[in-house]
């Protein structure tokens, strides 16, 4: 315990200083944490919402993929293709993130094998 009071006694002296540099500092650190943590973020949700990761994920290479490649979403006369996040992801931002929540947890069943997909 002394060896972590001894490590923090010359942060907290240096925020506890009538100086604005230490206020300054903290600030531009907590700028770009929090750019850095959206950019992750935004970079994260377009990542899971592409077919490669629902296919990886979902164990649907073998089950339901093949039927999605011969069906008319997949491949048809305008040239739109429909990927999964169009239908099983919501739009609005505050739902999308609900349901990213609700299949961290069908993640977390699937690695600890409480769900099995056959």
């Amino acid at each position: 315990m002394n060896k972590i009071l001894s490590f923090l006694t010359p942060y907290w002296n240096l925020l506890r200083s009538r100086s604005r540099v230490p206020t300054g500092i903290i600030a531009a650190f907590f700028f770009f944490a929090g750019m850095t943590y959206m950019i992750a973020f935004n970079w994260t949700m377009k990542v899971t919402n592409t077919e490669q990761f629902c296919i990886g994920c979902h164990e649907m290479k073998d089950n339901v993929y093949p039927a999605y490649t011969r069906s008319i979403h997949y491949s048809n006369r305008s040239g739109v293709r429909a990927s999964c996040s169009d239908c099983h992801v919501p739009h609005e931002w505050t739902d999308k993130i609900v349901r990213k929540i609700q299949a961290s947890k069908e993640v977390w069943g699937k690695i600890t094998g409480i769900i099995r997909y056959t």
